[in-house]
Order: C-alpha cells, then sequence, then structure tokens
C-alpha cells in the first residue's frame, strides 16, 4: 500500500480532521470549480454515466461502486481517458474517499476539455453511509470499506472500516 500519501495527506489536513462537518471540511480544501452531485443522484443514473475512481488501488480492492473504472491518484495518467475516446460530452463522475482527490482529477479532465464532469460528494464514505452497495476485488458485495487510517474513520458511519492493503 502507498501509505505514503495517506500520511502526507492527513499531515496537510490535519486541521480538516477536526472539522465538524463535511461541508466545512469539503469547503476548506476544495476549490469547487468542479460541481458536486450527491450519492442519491449518482445512484439514479449510476448505469448511465462513467464512474471513475480517484482512489489507489489497494483502496479500490476493498471496495468500490459498480462499474467504477480505478484511474488512481498518484500515478493518475489522463491518457487512461483519452485514449478511450470518451466524448468529452459524456457526463463523467469522479469519486475518492471524501471528495478531495476526486475534485483533482476532476480538474484535470475539465482541463483537458471534458465538459461535463462531477465530483461525487462525500465520496465512497457517504455513498456507503447511505447504505449503496460497494464491490469488493471479486466484484462481491462487501460491508469493507478502506478509510485511510483512523483519524479519517470519523467521516464512515456505516460499513466495515479497513486501515490497510
Amino acid at each position: 500500500m502507498n501509505i505514503k500519501i495517506c500520511y502526507i495527506f492527513l499531515i496537510i489536513t490535519h486541521v480538516g480532521i477536526a472539522q465538524d462537518s463535511l461541508d466545512e471540511l469539503l469547503d476548506q480544501y476544495n476549490n469547487e470549480t468542479i460541481p458536486y452531485i450527491s450519492v442519491s443522484e449518482l445512484k439514479a443514473i449510476q448505469d448511465q454515466v462513467m464512474v471513475l475512481d480517484a482512489r489507489e488501488k489497494n483502496e479500490f480492492e476493498v471496495s468500490h461502486i459498480k462499474n467504477a473504472k480505478l484511474v488512481g491518484y498518484n500515478h493518475f495518467q489522463i491518457e487512461t481517458i483519452t485514449e478511450q475516446n470518451i466524448s468529452k460530452n459524456d457526463t463523467i463522475v469522479v469519486y475518492c474517499s471524501l471528495g478531495v482527490r476526486s475534485e483533482d482529477i476532476s480538474e484535470k479532465l475539465k482541463n483537458e476539455g471534458y465538459t461535463n464532469v462531477f465530483n461525487l460528494y462525500g465520496g465512497i464514505f457517504e455513498w456507503k453511509n447511505n447504505n449503496y452497495p460497494v464491490m469488493d476485488a471479486e466484484g462481491e458485495v462487501t460491508e469493507n470499506v478502506h478509510v485511510c487510517s483512523k483519524l479519517w474513520e470519523k467521516w464512515l458511519t456505516n460499513g466495515k472500516k479497513v486501515y490497510s492493503n
């Protein structure tokens, strides 16, 4: 596991962890250059949009949203998207754990000319908190969700918290 990114992110955002609400956390660390989509909005259109997971492979293997494509964060390559000949007007929803890393990846897509990109508000944590299913590496429904660290666990209120690998 590339735990370095988790630790660096936690060190940089330690003040945000003390935030009382997800709104406050996201307001502090996001530029809001990408519109949010709620988990209920995504659930309603999930089969009609491209869903991209901006977490790392070890997080994705623990759990991910059904049919999501792993694009990663540390080693994200825009060519992963552009080589698929996806229309610049297709709806793309990007998520991570809470919505911070996914905004960064969404901004890269926007800069590449994709016009209909959304950031999943609250990420996979909010998805699972709303009792929506997540899949493991074998494509089976799981209760497990990777939380990166015990400091981030407070944002996941539903499911089984997994901290590494």
